[in-house]
């Protein structure tokens, strides 16, 4: 935890101090964290959203044009539409001795989208999804070993990869991450590899050929698959009798109607879903073919919260809004615009920026190029927090995100770019202190 001035701290930040008291690490999601912003300014508590609105427990009202509730609102706060279905069902009951017919609603709608899939079972986020796709390669191989590219939640068969010498996570989730309450056993179980790098795939697959269950990874995120790159980690699954996972937690319903697997030719065993699936309810996915999926039959996977109907009724009426009125091409103009916007104004103020949507607008970010980058992060998260916006480097459009509230965004962008292009020619200290000052900030940001 950063430094903090407690004297005539805001009473979101004096709550927030004592939470860390009661909870461990504050809040239950690291990328909630507001030593990961400004922790003098970030507003931290919200008493209630709607749209892109948020008002703060310190009666503030902020428009936010950052990662929308961890990219999982892809409608929008408190969508009426979905609230209006959800609001049935809780004055119906929520829960009950019996099974919630939108089960398998839901599993026809997820099927009949992903053609390539036949069967379905639900939890309700995306780190125990993940532990139950892995589970069911692992059960439906009689394999071990896990081959994996890029971030997949906090689950020991992850965390796992940290058990070796080498801090096998630092590039994808944090530096120095300890492997401290993992079994000793499940040490060479998770290996990693670098998306886009087939030779260090190819060298991982010939090393532990016949031990490998699954290969666990994004089919696309900050940057697109070079050609043959799926297509050969597909081949290899083929061959060797591998379960292909594509964890689609923050890719899917970002650029279509589904997994953004869709717009690829590689079909994976299992795909994972969750976040903009219900809009911010909580709900999670694994799909997969019946071959596959049939394997969670020999072993136990069960909970009593994945059959309440809320999140199977968000999910149904999410899907439905979306595919009414093709959020994907709101999302894609929305992050096109920011992302263009950004570039624009940088260059014009000579701003050094990174600006980068990978092909995929809809998860846009930009970072510094400056030595306090990471001053510079804070500063302008507090400049703009003072205009009245919830932003920093992140921006997951929304489909409530209006062509007016992205042209006064990038209005205030620009004015605060200004400012921090005379702060980097005229006082470089005040970016050393500002970093200094919040060295959690120096952390990288996890984007799940």
């Amino acid at each position: 935890m950063s430094m903090v001035n407690r004297k005539g701290a805001s009473k979101a930040l004096e709550v927030y101090l004592k939470s860390l008291e009661l909870i461990p690490g504050g809040t239950q999601l690291f990328s909630k964290r507001p030593d990961l912003f400004n922790i003098d300014a970030w507003p931290i508590y919200f008493s209630s959203a709607s749209g892109i609105r948020i008002e703060t427990t310190d009666g503030k009202v902020l428009r936010d044009m950052s990662n929308m509730g961890v990219g999982s609102c892809v409608l929008g706060y408190a969508d009426r539409d979905v609230s209006r279905k959800v609001m049935k069902v809780i004055k119906s009951g929520v829960q009950s001795t019996l099974i919630a017919p939108e089960e398998i609603q839901l599993a026809e709608r997820l099927v009949e989208i992903h053609p390539w899939a036949q069967m379905v079972r639900f939890a309700r986020s995306g780190g125990e999804a993940m532990s139950i796709a892995v589970r069911i390669a692992r059960v439906t191989t009689n394999r071990d070993v896990v081959l994996f590219s890029g971030y997949h939640g906090w689950a020991d068969w992850y965390l796992a990869a940290n058990l070796s010498k080498d801090d096998q996570l630092g590039a994808v989730l944090l530096p120095g991450l300890s492997s401290r309450g993992i079994p000793k056993g499940l040490a060479d179980t998770a290996i990693p590899f670098e998306f886009n790098n087939i030779e260090k795939f190819r060298k991982l697959a010939g090393k532990y050929k016949g031990k490998i269950a699954s290969i666990v990874m994004e089919p696309r995120r900050s940057e697109k698959a070079t050609p043959g790159f799926l297509e050969e980690i597909r081949q290899v699954c083929d061959n060797e009798g591998i379960v292909l996972i594509f964890d689609e937690i923050t890719t899917g319903w970002r650029a279509c109607n589904g997994g953004i697997h869709l717009l690829g030719n590689v079909l994976p065993d299992i795909a994972v879903f969750a976040k903009a699936m219900a809009n911010g309810h909580a709900m999670s996915a694994i799909i997969g073919t019946s071959e596959i999926m049939s394997g969670a039959n020999s072993t136990f996977i069960s909970s009593t919260n994945w059959t309440e109907r809320v999140g199977p009724t968000a999910a149904l009426a999410t899907i439905e809004k979306y595919q009414r009125n093709s959020v994907h091409e709101h999302l894609s103009w929305a992050g096109s615009r920011v992302s263009k916007g950004w570039k624009e104004i940088s260059t014009s103020l000579g701003v050094e920026i990174d600006a980068n949507d990978g092909g995929l607008p809809a998860l846009s970010s930009f970072a510094f190029k400056h030595p306090y980058s990471r001053g510079l992060d804070v500063i302008f998260c507090q400049k703009m927090l003072q205009r009245g916006w919830l932003a920093h480097n992140q921006f997951k459009p929304s489909f409530a995100h209006s062509k007016k509230d992205i042209d006064q965004y990038l209005d205030s962008f620009e004015e605060v770019f200004k400012e921090l292009a005379t702060l980097i020619k005229t006082d470089e200290e005040a970016l050393r202190v500002a970093a200094a000052t919040h060295p959690t900030a120096s952390l990288p940001r996890l984007t799940k």
